[in-house]
Order: C-alpha cells, then sequence, then structure tokens
C-alpha cells in the first residue's frame, strides 16, 4: 500500500487509482479514505486520490497537537507534490471540507474546484456536542452485528437506509478484535479535539469567501446536525453560482452515491 513522507517525518498513507481529471478525497474528522467508498465506483473516469490523514486509518501516528486542520491541509499539498501534480479538485467530507477552504486561502491556484459533504463556515453546537459524546472511546459493542442493532437509533437523522448499508458503513467505522469493537484512530485526536471545546468558534467566512473563482458545489443532509439550513442557505447568498443540493434521508454525512449527491457531484466536475 502506498505511502509518503511528511516534511515531520509521518508517514500517511494514501491511494491513487484511475485516470482523468485528478480529485482528492479528504475525509471526515475520525474517518479514514474508505469513506469514499461508496461513491468510488460513480467517479472511476476520475483520477481519485485518498488520504488518511495522520492519526487515522493506515497511517502514523503523531504528536496530538499536529491534529489540527492547517497541519493536515499541509499533509494534503505536500501528498499533491509528492504525486508530481500541480492541481487537483478537493472533494471534502465534514472536517475534509474544512480542509478545502483552508487549501483555497493556502494555495488558492493549486485547486480545480471545491466539492463540501455537509460542511460549511458555521457548525451547528448540537453536532459539536455530539461528537464530543463519542471521540476517542471504543463502542461497547463486541461486534459489528451486535452494534447493528442499535445503530439505526444511534445515528441521527437519518432514515430509508437498508441494513446492509449500515453494515457496511459500521464495518469501516470500527475494526472487530477479540476483545470488542475498537476506533481505527489514535484515541488521542480526542484530546485535540477538546483543547478547543471550550474556545469561540472562530469566524470561517472569510476562509469560505476565499473560494470565489473556484468551480464549487455543497451537499446538505436533510437531516443534518452539523451544517445548518441558515448556513447552507448563506453559502448560497454568498456564492449563487454553486450547486447545492439537498440529501433527502440523509444527516451528517450523506454517503455521496445518493441521486441528489451523484446529480450535484456531476454537475460541478463538468465545470472543472
Amino acid at each position: 500500500m502506498p505511502n509518503f513522507q511528511t516534511s515531520d517525518n509521518v508517514s500517511l498513507h494514501y491511494t491513487d487509482e484511475g485516470t482523468g481529471t485528478p480529485i482528492l478525497c479528504l475525509a471526515g474528522l475520525t474517518r479514514t479514505l474508505r469513506d469514499f467508498d461508496f461513491v468510488a465506483p460513480h467517479l472511476s473516469d476520475a483520477r481519485l486520490i485518498r488520504l488518511d490523514y495522520r492519526g487515522r486509518g493506515r497511517s502514523d501516528w503523531a504528536d496530538p497537537a499536529t491534529y489540527t486542520i492547517p497541519v493536515e491541509a499541509r499533509d494534503a499539498l505536500e501528498l499533491l507534490d509528492h504525486l508530481g501534480l500541480e492541481k487537483a479538485a478537493i472533494l471534502g467530507t465534514s472536517r475534509g471540507g474544512l480542509i478545502g477552504m483552508t487549501l483555497a486561502a493556502m494555495a488558492h491556484d493549486r485547486l480545480l474546484g471545491v466539492a463540501l459533504n455537509d460542511i460549511g463556515p458555521e457548525i451547528d453546537p448540537r453536532g459539536l456536542d455530539n461528537i464530543f459524546t463519542y471521540i476517542g472511546h471504543n463502542p461497547s459493542h463486541k461486534t459489528h452485528e451486535s452494534l447493528l442493532a442499535i445503530w439505526p437509533n444511534v445515528i441521527q437523522g437519518f432514515a430509508n437506509v437498508p441494513a446492509n448499508r449500515y453494515r457496511e458503513e459500521i464495518t469501516r467505522l470500527y475494526d472487530e478484535t477479540p476483545e470488542g469493537l475498537a476506533i481505527n484512530y489514535d484515541p488521542a485526536l480526542r484530546d485535540a479535539v477538546l483543547a478547543g471545546k471550550d474556545l469561540p468558534q472562530p469566524d470561517l467566512w472569510p476562509l469560505f469567501d476565499t473560494l470565489q473563482g473556484l468551480p464549487l458545489c455543497a451537499l446538505r443532509g436533510q437531516g443534518s446536525n452539523i451544517l445548518m439550513q441558515s448556513t447552507f442557505d448563506e453559502m448560497q447568498r454568498r456564492r449563487p453560482d454553486m450547486i447545492a443540493a439537498i440529501v433527502p434521508d440523509r444527516g451528517h454525512v450523506p454517503y455521496l452515491d445518493e441521486p441528489s449527491s451523484l446529480k450535484a457531484l456531476h454537475e460541478w466536475r463538468q465545470n472543472l
């Protein structure tokens, strides 16, 4: 499996598949590059590059103080350098979208466009509170099947999801071990996130505005507890050219293979 070494000597895992327009896929806070397994078959005509952030998936654990969006954005740029890519589009889920906005501020000329999956410049406090309840902890359930039995009641804002999709999702989120289910990221990520818990949320609208001039797509799960409808409306007001879609029966985050997600992403890709 391919890895590359960052400028601070952390080995990061990535995949690089296909040909065509390069799309760098950046996952959610506690997620891995497998976040994009469901949409990957629909992007077979693109060069799909997926990254495990430091401390996640198959990448090395690092100093928790470096589990920050600016450092992860730097890692993403170093991956593009490693691959010899001058430019790429960004498909960012949740935290990955925040990294995408950061990249627009850091290296606007390296981006072909940005697609934001259920994230914006303001984050609903309800969603943040929910994240604080589970981050860094292993589930109490011993097997994927036992967790599956209660998963529809745990996940918020989702409806009409087949059981096999929930099963596929939790097998990507947790490893099954002899001791029970285990998270597949550094537990110290919790400390890095909680360090900013009581600080005022920064104003990220100037960061969003750095996306000007780039083809932009934004998806919002209809039941999202992270991206508020009011924020989504303001994003559209500031960027009337933004391709925007509400994904029915989805909370945080859409799987990206829903018809409304694919329609928006297809239109976005035509503008890259």
